[in-house]
Formats: structure tokens, sequence, C-alpha cells
């Protein structure tokens, strides 16, 4: 059987494998433990050494066994194109031999919509691809790199039918053309509305939950136009990585630098503006999609795809029928388009199975119960006894570090390194909150029985975790710990095969009444999720958690009975 490689130079740097059918990926910040393992120097591409190692070893395969090495490419050389021979050089010495030998380049856009597209069941899709930016476009479309890219896609080709152009603007030495960009649009706006130590993207989306964005709306609709075709243009500099230009807005300068001296609820009314203007833009291009394929599904990747908000409203707005969002849609998940590129493209073997969970990293390891941190106890062994177990722990409003099985891919957890806990009650998010040093408006998650998400929801919600759902008035009270303020939670849907984290729902269901638990990633603030035993066991001390679930093996606080001998209270 065929095996390919596919890698990730740039920021999230990471490796997939695809080999006999099966998807092996990681990405490099699990073992460098620097999140979204950014180079040292801007610019810098470096290899995704020991997650490639990985990937290798869990196959069984050395490195003369792969067939076919994809990466997407990221330098922005005007001459670029599909194949570019001086980028592909440098990243080959980055390779043991003699993978750098087959080493091949794809648009960085390609690889990110493919990483959708190949692993979502559909036939003919529509794709879209939105990000800060990615390769050059070389001749085809003039100067500049890949901001916006629409798709007709379908098993035998794959066609590019909408490209975001560059604006020429003026300039003190004469008109100049520039390329701007959504991702940097909502980065730039989010750079001057959260505070330094807090992820902007991230933290902004939650904060608009907040705001009135009738307040700046207005103002911040004067930045873009939408035009025909699916047009986008957005004023300079907004559209750039400068957040440093003073936007002025009622009376008040706007930089990155003065976010302090902003009041909290302005910050939230600017934040609700700017997500409101946004995600009016990128339905605005997914509507033209629609009339140019014609398909009844679409593929969304890229980082602003990380937008759950804005996926929401794609769902609901575009007028597809069906959103598939990419598993991993940020930078790591090009290397999962890359590998799956030359799978059924370059090699013409048989698309993967739709995935309804995203392990396909590294085990934990077990538990060295010979180091059990001071303050905790070890309960080995409890085979079936653990879901029950965990379950009446989490039922008493109980932290758990949960550990099972491999690794996800991508920067959600999804119940393989979580932190679980009981959704029932504000002060259980507030608790979290403080213990992750988060700030108090960001919401958390709830992981649902796929069976019984609608019953909550009034969406089905997403297995990867990638979009947000209306949760049912009539239930909301009693999820308060995973509805955010604005009535909505970012839905992960469970389904009966998810290794690990269905029968502990399940257990949960019959002892409560609730078919779902708060769901958040296992890890320390500025840190990436956690990936071995030993890394959990050290953390769930330093986080003071209540208990910790590795394998069989229980951990759990001096300050907690064990459930087995305590009568809990039940539904």
């Amino acid at each position: 059987m065929p095996a390919v490689l596919g890698l990730n130079f740039h920021h999230d740097t990471s490796a997939a494998l695809v080999v006999d059918g099966r998807l092996y990926a990681a990405e490099e910040e699990r073992w460098s433990g620097v999140k979204h393992n950014h180079p040292t120097r801007k610019g810098t591409l470096t290899a995704p050494t020991r997650a490639l190692q990985w990937c290798l070893e869990a196959a069984g395969l050395e490195p003369q066994d792969i067939d076919a090495v994809w990466a997407a490419s990221m330098r922005p050389n005007p001459a670029a194109g599909w194949w570019l021979a001086e980028e592909r050089d440098e990243l080959a010495t980055l390779l043991p031999a003699p993978l750098g030998e087959h080493l091949r380049l794809l648009s960085h856009h390609t690889a990110h919509v493919l990483s959708g597209y190949l692993l979502s069941g559909h036939d003919h899709a529509a794709g879209l691809v939105i990000d800060a930016g990615g390769s050059s476009l070389g001749s085809d479309f003039g100067p500049g790199r890949e901001r916006i890219t629409g798709y007709d896609l379908r098993p035998d080709h794959i066609d590019r039918l909408h490209q975001g152009i560059p604006t020429v603007v003026p300039s003190p030495a004469g008109p100049r053309r520039v390329h701007s960009s959504l991702g940097h649009f909502y980065r730039n706006l989010a750079r001057r509305v959260i505070p330094p130590g807090d992820e902007p993207e991230g933290s902004m989306m939650a904060l608009a939950a907040f705001g009135d964005p009738q307040r700046y709306g207005a103002q911040i609709r004067e930045l873009i136009r939408l035009g025909d075709d699916g047009e986008v243009r957005i004023d300079h500099p907004w559209g750039s990585a400068d957040s440093s230009t003073p936007l002025l807005l009622g009376g008040r300068a706007w930089t990155a630098d003065k976010v302090a001296e902003q009041p909290d609820h302005k910050r939230a009314d600017l934040a609700a503006a700017v997500q409101e203007v946004f995600a009016e833009s990128v339905v605005h291009i997914a509507r033209h999609l629609q009339r140019l394929t014609r398909a009844s599904a679409l593929v969304f990747s890229g980082g602003c795809a990380l937008n759950s908000h804005l996926n929401g409203q794609l769902a609901a707005d575009s007028g597809f029928d069906t959103l598939f969002v990419a598993p991993a849609p940020h930078d790591a998940g090009t290397a999962v388009g890359a590998a799956l590129y030359g799978w059924h493209y370059q090699l013409g073997q048989e698309r993967l199975p739709e995935p309804s969970d995203a392990a396909w990293g590294p085990h934990p390891g077990t538990v060295p119960t010979t180091r059990v941190p001071s303050g905790y106890r070890a309960l080995t062994g409890l085979g079936p006894e653990l879901a029950p177990t965990v379950a009446a722990l989490l039922a008493e409003h109980r932290l758990v570090g949960w550990v099972q099985g491999q690794l996800e891919f991508g920067p959600r957890a999804l119940g393989h390194r979580s932190i679980l806990a009981h959704p029932g009650h504000a002060a259980t998010r507030d608790r979290l909150n403080a213990i992750k040093k988060r700030a108090t408006y960001r919401p958390f998650a709830p992981a649902v029985l796929a069976e019984h998400a609608t019953e909550w929801f009034m969406s089905a919600g997403d297995p990867f975790m990638n979009r947000v759902a209306r949760v049912r008035r009539c239930r909301a009270d009693r999820i308060a710990a995973v509805t955010h303020h604005d009535g909505t939670a970012r839905v992960q849907s469970v389904a009966p095969d998810h290794q690990g984290l269905h029968e502990l729902l399940e257990q949960f269901h019959d002892r409560t009444g609730l078919p779902l638990l708060l769901n958040t990633s296992f890890n320390r603030k500025g840190t990436p999720i956690l990936r071995t035993a030993e890394q959990a066991v050290a953390a769930t001390a330093d986080l003071g958690l209540d208990a910790l679930a590795v394998g069989d093996t229980l951990l759990l606080a001096d300050r907690v009975p064990d459930p087995r001998a305590t009568t809990l209270r039940t539904r």
C-alpha cells in the first residue's frame, strides 16, 4: 500500500502520514511546548522533526518506505506557481534522505481546502479558504498572496474559480498594490480591543457577545466594501498587520498600545461590530460561490474558519445545505491536506471515510504511579469501573483531567486531552477560567452525545467543535456553565464510535439526566494541549484539579472521597 507524507513548515508546524487507508497526524508544538511552534525568527521555516518521526514510528515505516512527500508553499515569490524549485530545494535540506528527494509543493490554500474536502464525504462541494495569507499568486492573478480563495471541488479535479485581488492605494511614493486580508482585518481590530496576554482573535469573538454592534457598526462597515461577484475591498491599512495606525471611533483613538485606556463596555461594542461585519463579508463571498458552483455543500478552511460564531452564521445564511469545516482549519491542517492530495489525486487511492473524531496522534503512555504528586493518591486497574467512577465525580461537580487514547489533532480538545466538568453551574465556568487564567468573559464548550444534541441545541453541532449553535431556551438554565452570554454554545457532537468520551457521557447522562459535559483543553495558559501522561500528572497538581483519569488509572486528590465507597446523589 502506498504511503504519502504531508508537511507544514510554517507556524503550527505539523506532519501527517496516510498509509493503508489510515491517517497519522501530529503538531510539533506538542513536543516543543511552544504554542503554534512559532519559529525563532519571523519568516523562518522549520521542519516538524519530532512529529514526523512519530508518524513514521507509529506506522512502522522508514523514510525510504515513503512514496510521495507534499507540503504547502508559503514563500511570497512573484514567480511562484504550483511548483517552486527554489523553496522546494530549501525545504528538502530540512528532511532526512530520501524524503527530501520526493518533496513537492502545492498551494497553501489548496492544502487548506483539501484538508476539509477530502474528509468531508461530499463528491461535489464549493471550497472557501480565508486566512491572513498563503502562497504567492504568481502570474495568474497578479502580484500578492492568497487571502480569499474559492474552489469548485470534485473527486477528479480541483478548480480555483474565485480569488481576492489586490487593491491599488495611494501612497507618498505613488500608487501601490495592497493585498488586504480579512484575516488581518479581524486580527488587526482584535489587537485594538484585547489587552496583551490574551489570545486576541478568540478573546474578541467571546467579548463580542457582550457588546452592542450598532454603536460602531456603521463606521466599521465603511472600512469594508462588498461588491459584485463576491468582491471584498478593505480600506488600507485595516486589512494589514498594522495595528499602530489610530482608528478614530467615538472621539477615541484605538491602537494596540492603548487598549487599557478603553472602557470595557466600548471594547465589547467594537468587538461586536467587527464580528458582525466580518461575518457579513464572509457570507457575501460564500453566496457568490454558491451561485458559481451550484453545489449543495460548502467546505470552509483557513485561519478564519476557527471563528466558530462565523461558522454558525455560514451554516444558516450562506445558501448551502451543508457546511463542513475542516477538522483542523489552521495552518497545521495543511499537512493533512497535502498528504490527502498525494494519496488521492497523485496516487489515485480511494478517499478516506468521513471522520467523527480527530484522534490521529500518539498515545499518552501510563501514569508513573511511583511519582504520584503530593496531595493525590492513585487508584489503578479500574478497567470498566473507570467511566462510572469518573461520571460520579463529575456529577458531584469535581474537575477531572481526562487523558484517553490517541492525541487529537488540531486546536480543540475533543475528549482525549481534556478537562471535564459538570455543565450545570456558572460557578464552574468561573472556577475554570480562574484556574486556566483566562478572561472571565470567555465561555466553555459542551461535548454532547450526538443522538441528544438537537434536544438541547437548535442545531446538531460539529464533531470537531468548530461552530456555535443556539441553546434551546427551555434548557439554558440547566447548562449555565456552557451557555454563553448571547445564548449560544460551541457544540462538540460526540458520535457513538468516539473512543473514550461517548461511554463517559452515557454514564453521566444515566446519573444526572444531562447528556453533555463541559469540555476544555488540558493545558496551562499559553501552552499547547499536553501530550503525555507524565505531563498530565504535573498539570493536574499545578492546576489543582480534583482528579485525573489516564487509561484505567485514576489520580484522586486526597480531599476527594473515593466515589466507589460513597453514595452519591443521582437524578
